[in-house]
């Protein structure tokens, strides 16, 4: 007997190779005379390309977008966009430029188009992040999803072998966290399980031939699924420690994500018996920690949050920042257990229970 409650999101979502180019019909559709383009540094040339489609729709470039969002660049590209007088947004890129659309979007309330180009999945949540005098904070609001999703596995091709299989990874804890969230269901569990199955196969081929467009494309779809998975149901203890680690020691993102996964499904595994299940069967295993972390040497992702820039001496202290405003969790989050998942993380070594 299923006993749940399911609300969906509204986004329209154009999926197939050469979607970008359908940029200014989607502008159009949504009512907009002029989009600002918003894009990190180095993808200025993407985001001109975008532009150009646009033709007199263009309101110009932003290219300011920063990994986890810092407040005060979110408030300089608010500033932007009301200076060109723009009604519209569309941010090309992974999660920090989409996640730049959704800080303007807070405040705004001006409609976002995405175009992603890595497999974050953030496009396709009303969850936006913020960070603010060292933490990263969070919050869901539905004006901050975007209204159009442009996948494009053609804008992925050129993408680095690394940053796809990290931006996988990470795609992946969306939907392994959302198979025990409390508030999961039935239809959300199908998307977890399908979305891991076409990531983990998508990754293995992108890391034999990153030109291989048909894994591009499986990579996008499984992380259109887990991104859906996030936008309807809570999360957990990992995302709660990736948060910590991010905002608060600046780390990569999606290389925390795939760093810390294995670890925190482990940390539940004892309580979460039905959803390791699923994750071990979309991986083609016996054991989801285990299978998470062998995925992730098979791919060559760093094993230890050392290795990405976090010293032995802020375990303490990163622990501390997770215990004092903890997530909802299946096992209850217990200091010591918790300063030990960090230490197998930091180093690197096999997840525990």
């Amino acid at each position: 007997m299923y006993n749940f409650t399911y609300t969906t999101h509204a986004s329209r979502v154009v999926f197939g190779a050469g979607s970008m180019k359908l940029v200014q019909h989607e502008v159009e559709t949504l009512g907009a005379r002029r989009a600002l383009v918003l894009c990190t540094p180095e993808q200025r040339t993407q985001a001109e390309i975008v532009a150009s489609l646009l033709g007199p729709s263009s309101a110009g470039v932003f290219d300011g977008a920063q990994m986890h969002v810092p407040i005060e660049n979110a408030r300089r590209a608010r500033e932007y966009a009301k200076s060109v007088d723009a009604d519209c947004a569309v941010a090309i890129g992974g999660g920090s430029t989409i996640g730049l659309g959704k800080a303007i979007a807070l405040e705004s309330a001006l409609p976002i188009i995405a175009i992603p180009t890595t497999y974050a999945g953030s496009e396709m949540t009303p969850i936006f992040g913020i960070t603010e005098a060292g933490l990263k904070k969070t919050g869901r609001d539905a004006k901050v999803l975007p209204k159009t999703v442009l996948y494009d596995p053609e804008l992925s091709v050129d993408l680095p072998v690394r940053l796809s299989t990290v931006s996988g990874l990470n795609a992946i804890a969306h939907a392994a966290e959302g198979l025990y969230a409390k508030d999961g269901n039935p239809v959300m569990s199908l998307m977890a399980e399908e979305g891991i199955r076409s990531l983990a196969h998508g990754l293995r081929g992108i890391s034999k031939n990153g030109k291989d467009r048909n894994a591009r494309a499986e990579c996008l779809y499984g992380a259109w699924l887990c991104g859906m998975v996030l936008g309807n149901v809570g999360m957990a203890l990992h995302h709660k420690l990736c948060h910590t680690l991010g905002g608060t020691f600046n780390l990569p993102h999606a290389e925390t994500h795939a760093i810390v996964l294995p670890h925190a499904l482990a940390y539940n595994s004892i309580v979460a018996d039905e959803a390791m299940s699923r994750i071990a069967r979309a991986l083609g295993v016996d054991s989801a920690p285990d299978g998470l972390y062998e995925l992730s040497l098979e791919l060559g992702v760093p094993r230890g949050l050392g290795e990405i820039g976090l010293h032995e001496s802020d375990l303490d202290h990163a622990c501390a920042v997770a215990m004092s405003n903890p997530y909802w969790n299946p096992r209850p989050v217990e200091e010591a257990a918790l300063r030990a998942l960090l230490q197998r993380a930091w180093e690197g070594s096999r997840p525990l229970p």
